[in-house]
C-alpha cells in the first residue's frame, strides 16, 4: 500500500469510521492483502500453459471417442496478388475490387469469389479446435464448482445471506477461499490473454466485458474483504457454465444430438433461473440493500454494484440469445449455436450459393450428356434409316431384274 497512496485512500475501500489498522487485527494469513493478486498473473500464465498440453494431448482422443469429425476443405489453388488482397486488405472484396482484381490477375468473377470463398473457409475453426475449447472450460466449470460448492456448503453465509455482513470488514478468510479466489482470478485472465486466438463469436465484445468485469470485481472484492459474497457470485455463475460447455462439446460430436439437445434444455433453465431470478433478487439484494444494515455507502460500495449491474447486463444480452435459440428448438430449426463463430452464417450462405453453382452446373453437364446420347440416338437411327432404304432398293432391282428375263 506504500505504493500508489492515493488508490488505496482507506475511504475509497471501506466504509466510514474503519480504517486499515482495524484491518490488521486479523492475522497476516486470515487477512486479505492487495499483493496477493501479484500470484493472479503467473497462475494465469500457468492456465495458458496447461489449457495448450490439454488441448493437445487430451482433448483430440476425447473427441474421437464422441465422433468428433471435421468438415472437408477444399484447399485454394495459390495465387499471390489475390493472398495479399486478403491478407492485407479485406477478406471479402467489393464488386469495384473484384473488377480490378479481375484484370490484375486475369481472372473470371466467379473464379475470384470462389477463390475468396475458399480461403475463407480455410481459416474457419475446426470442429477439432472447438471441442478442445469447450472440455478446457468444462473441465475447469466443473472443478471448480465442486471445489466452491464444498468449501462453502457448510458456512452461515452460504445458507443465510446477512452473515455476508456480519463484523465486516473484520473477517477471517480461510485458506480455501483464498485459492478459490485466486484459481478463479487466474483462469479469467489466461482467458483474457488468449481472447485474440480463441474462437471469435459473435458476441466478441460483449465476452471482453465479461472478463474485465469479472477481474476488476474479484480483485475489487479480494482487496475491500467482500469476500464472502464474492463466493457465491462465483459459484451462482460457475453452476450454469458447466451445463453450457457440455451441450457445446456433444454438440460438436456425431450422433448425440439427444443428448446435446437435453443438456441445452436443462441449461436453457438454469441460465435463466440463477442469472435472472437468482442474481438479481439474491445477489445483488445483498450488496445493495442487506449490506445497508451495517455500514454506510462509501465509494467501493458503488463501484462493486455497478460492475454486478454490468454483469446483469450481459445476463440479460445472453438471456436473449437463449431465449431465440429455445424458440428455434421448439420450432425445430436449431442446427447451431447463436453464439458460433462470426463469419458462419456468411460462410453457410456462400456454401449454399456454392452448392445452387454446383448444381446449375451439375444439370449443365446432365443436359450436354442427354443431348449428346440423344444426338448419338438420331444418328444411329438415320444410319439405320439409310441402310434399309438401300437394301429395298437392292431388292426391288433384284426383283425387275428377274421379272425382266
Amino acid at each position: 500500500m506504500d505504493l500508489l497512496p492515493d488508490v488505496w485512500r482507506q475511504d475509497y475501500w471501506l466504509p466510514p469510521g474503519v480504517t486499515w489498522k482495524d484491518m490488521e487485527q486479523l492475522a497476516d494469513s486470515d487477512r486479505a492483502r492487495p499483493q496477493d493478486l501479484l500470484i493472479a498473473l503467473p497462475l494465469a500464465l500457468g492456465f495458458v500453459a496447461l489449457r495448450c498440453m490439454f488441448e493437445r494431448f487430451f482433448a483430440p482422443p476425447m473427441g474421437r471417442c464422441l465422433g468428433v469429425k471435421n468438415r472437408l476443405q477444399v484447399i485454394v489453388a495459390p495465387s499471390p496478388k489475390l493472398e495479399s488482397f486478403y491478407t492485407r486488405q479485406s477478406r471479402q472484396p467489393t464488386q469495384s475490387e473484384i473488377v480490378s482484381l479481375m484484370s490484375l490477375c486475369g481472372k473470371t468473377q466467379r473464379q475470384i469469389e470462389t477463390w475468396f470463398r475458399l480461403r475463407r473457409n480455410q481459416d474457419r475453426p475446426c470442429q477439432t479446435k472447438k471441442f478442445g475449447e469447450a472440455a478446457w472450460r468444462f473441465f475447469f466449470y466443473i472443478t471448480a464448482f465442486t471445489g466452491g460448492l464444498v468449501c462453502l456448503i457448510d458456512r452461515p453465509w452460504f445458507w443465510d445471506r446477512g452473515e455476508c455482513w456480519r463484523q465486516y470488514p473484520v473477517q477471517p478468510m480461510e485458506r480455501a477461499h483464498y485459492w478459490y479466489y485466486m484459481l478463479e482470478l487466474g483462469f479469467y485472465g489466461s482467458l483474457l490473454l488468449r481472447i485474440s486466438v480463441d474462437i471469435r463469436r459473435k458476441d466478441f465484445k460483449e465476452q471482453v466485458i465479461h472478463h474485465l468485469a469479472t477481474i476488476f470485481l474479484l480483485s475489487f472484492s479480494y482487496c475491500a474483504n467482500y469476500i464472502r459474497i464474492g463466493t457465491l457470485v462465483m459459484l451462482l455463475h460457475d453452476s450454469s457454465d458447466i451445463l453450457l460447455e457440455s451441450a457445446k462439446m456433444f454438440n460438436y460430436a456425431t450422433g448425440w444430438r439427444k443428448t446435446c439437445d437435453t443438456l441445452f434444455v436443462v441449461f436453457a433453465v438454469v441460465f435463466l433461473v440463477t442469472r435472472l431470478v437468482i442474481f438479481p433478487s439474491k445477489i445483488i439484494h445483498t450488496t445493495l440493500v442487506l449490506s445497508m444494515e451495517t455500514f454506510e455507502p462509501f465509494v467501493g460500495y458503488y463501484f462493486f454494484n455497478i460492475l454486478l449491474m454490468v454483469l446483469q447486463a450481459l445476463h440479460i444480452f445472453w438471456a436473449g440469445l437463449i431465449l431465440r435459440m429455445v424458440y428455434k428448438f421448439l420450432k425445430g430449426k436449431l442446427e447451431k449455436d447463436e453464439r458460433s463463430d462470426e463469419e458462419s452464417e456468411v460462410e453457410e450462405e456462400e456454401e449454399d450459393k456454392g452448392g445452387e453453382e454446383n448444381a446449375d452446373q451439375e444439370g449443365d453437364y446432365c443436359w450436354e450428356r442427354s443431348k449428346d446420347t440423344l444426338n448419338s440416338k438420331l444418328s444411329m437411327l438415320t444410319n439405320s434409316c439409310v441402310l434399309n432404304n438401300l437394301t429395298n432398293h437392292r431388292a426391288s432391282v433384284a426383283d425387275r431384274m428377274r421379272k425382266a428375263q
